[in-house]
């Protein structure tokens, strides 16, 4: 997993997130969001990732641990490529606290992912990166990862989100669904 030269004395393992973590997830995603310069836009809560993590089963989480704490964190889930005939993992979030850096624990936790992914037969494992952030664009191109420079997100959230789905409503009226 690692190279047990650079981490001398460390275990190191992983596990996955139970219901017991929801505030642990929570540190992470605002640590994460601090990290960011975006803690003003984390609304999620606890009960979000109770409902959404454990009973909806809309993504997984899983630690990287050192000598039985949580060092790092990844949450991820599954999107389906209609090109690709099947689904791809799909990295939301993930954060190595900053007194775990320089371990290897941020490509311990992708390739874990990584073999997740071929575990579960995936096709692909994406995520995005913030266009500032260069030290993490030079670490994920050194570990063969690739931009998508020709594709953009876009977004509906917030008040566009609900007006979208209102015009849904209103043809479903018109017999449009």
């Amino acid at each position: 997993m690692m190279d047990k030269d650079k981490n001398p004395g460390e275990k190191v393992s992983f596990r996955i997130a139970e219901r017991k973590d929801c505030g642990l997830i929570l540190q992470f995603v605002k640590e994460l969001a601090d990290y960011e310069k975006m803690s003003d836009e984390v609304t999620a809560t606890e009960e979000m990732f109770q409902e959404w993590i454990f009973d909806k089963h809309a993504a997984e989480v899983i630690f990287i641990m050192e000598n039985g704490r949580e060092a790092g964190f990844a949450l991820y889930f599954y999107n389906f490529s209609t090109f690709v005939g099947r689904a791809g993992l799909y990295l939301e979030d993930i954060f190595v606290k900053p007194e775990f850096r320089g371990k290897g624990y941020g490509k311990a936790l992708l390739d874990k992912l990584a073999d997740i992914a071929i575990e579960k037969g995936c096709g692909r494992f994406e995520w995005v990166c913030l266009d500032w952030n260069e030290p993490s664009i030079r670490f994920y191109r050194s570990m063969g990862a690739r931009p998508m420079s020709e594709w953009t997100i876009y977004r509906l959230d917030g008040e566009a989100l609900r007006r979208r789905a209102a015009n849904a409503i209103g043809n479903e009226c018109a017999g449009l669904a």
